[in-house]
């Protein structure tokens, strides 16, 4: 048997691979920075064999809270499902599967790769509703790009869209595809609409550098870039620095920071209502913007999420929260589960990249009901 990771957001450490029913592997750490919960690794040899897989380290995770997960596992990287044989046991997760091919792919969530980012800035840039442009470079050089829907004009709101600041949220640009798809879409009546009413600017990946590296949660320089926004290092944290300045040029009257949650089984909001300009019309603002989610998907909730004061004297340098009041506008952090979404569960694929798509495609509903007022 064999275990490689060399490619586009691999990631494992192999400590002993002799023993089937004993494969030691170990989750490795982002590359500049303690953090460790991500892995993408490709197994051959193994067709028929019943394989245990223990990764020696996941008590030490980032989100050492493994009840509910199950590990995904692919044999062409297209069709995910879930191994029923994942456990957590004494610090341990350990994963029993008798793969039905030579080659399978397992992985911490549904990889979404650099050349699939790339294809999407492609197809969205030969639509006639959409322009990519490029805000500059991360720390490793690699184009740090944003899509374009509409034209700037008076009586179109500017909105702002991010995902995967955290790279191994994967689902965050499965979701940003399924946006992505749905907005520029001649047909969609909904999205014709939101098209007249906003300019939206959306990036679809703030970490590239860290998704290609594997990262779980940090840039090529080691940063959390949801922890820059207050004071951005134009240096170690390049891709928060060049958003936030295309967003002073632009303005912002909505702003949505989509990510997935380790832990929690659920889809959610963080909301700003702790950041010193929240007043009682953004609240109001909030709440119909979260009953038109609500009505558009049923995958979204709001009785589960963050507790108050979670974030501390961070607040103000995550993402939504700055912008919220920076800018005195509805601002909101999408969390979508890694595991499954317990009020919606599927046994076969749990939470999973097409119900990112579909949550994404059902934002434009509650977006619309905003931009009308």
């Amino acid at each position: 048997m064999r275990i490689s990771h060399n490619f586009d957001g691999g990631a494992i450490e192999v400590v002993a691979i002799d023993d089937p029913q004993n494969i030691r592997l170990r989750l490795p750490s982002d590359n500049a920075a303690p953090i460790r919960q991500w892995f993408y690794f490709r197994l051959q040899g193994g067709a028929g064999k019943a394989l245990r897989l223990v990764f020696e380290n996941a008590g030490q995770a980032a989100y050492p809270n493994w009840e509910g997960y199950r590990c995904v596992a692919s044999y062409d990287r297209r069709n995910w499902f879930r191994v029923a044989g994942t456990d957590y046991i004494d610090g341990q997760l350990i994963v029993e599967h008798t793969p039905e091919r030579d080659s399978v792919y397992y992985a911490f969530f549904e990889p979404y790769s650099h050349e699939r980012h790339l294809d999407l800035l492609g197809w969205a840039e030969m639509s006639p509703y959409a322009q990519v442009r490029n805000l500059g470079a991360t720390v490793e050089g690699r184009d740090l790009d944003v899509v374009v829907v509409g034209r700037p004009g008076r009586a179109r709101q500017p909105v702002w869209i991010i995902a995967r600041q955290h790279p191994g949220e994967t689902m965050s640009e499965w979701f940003v595809e399924g946006l992505l798809e749905r907005l520029l879409d001649s047909a969609d009546p909904v999205a014709r609409r939101v098209r007249e009413r906003a300019v939206l600017y959306i990036v679809p990946n703030m970490n590239p550098d860290g998704a290609v590296r594997g990262n779980l949660r940090t840039n090529a320089a080691g940063r959390n870039l949801n922890r820059e926004w207050r004071d951005p290092d134009p240096a170690a944290a390049p891709e928060v620095a060049l958003v936030r300045q295309a967003m002073m040029e632009s303005g912002c009257s909505l702003f949505l920071d989509i990510h997935g949650d380790e832990e929690l089984p659920y889809v959610f909001f963080s909301t700003a209502d702790e950041v010193p300009a929240f007043n009682a019309e953004l609240a109001a603002s909030q709440q119909r913007f979260m009953e038109a989610f609500k009505a558009a998907s049923p995958d979204f909730q709001t009785e589960q999420g963050y507790k108050p004061g979670r974030f501390g004297d961070e607040l103000l340098s995550l993402a939504s929260k700055w912008v919220a009041n920076h800018f005195a506008c509805l601002s909101l952090t999408l969390e979508m589960p890694f595991k499954d979404n317990a009020n919606m569960p599927d046994g076969q694929t749990g939470w999973s990249a097409q119900r990112s798509k579909r949550l994404g495609a059902a934002i434009l509903n509650p977006l619309l009901r905003h931009l009308e007022g």
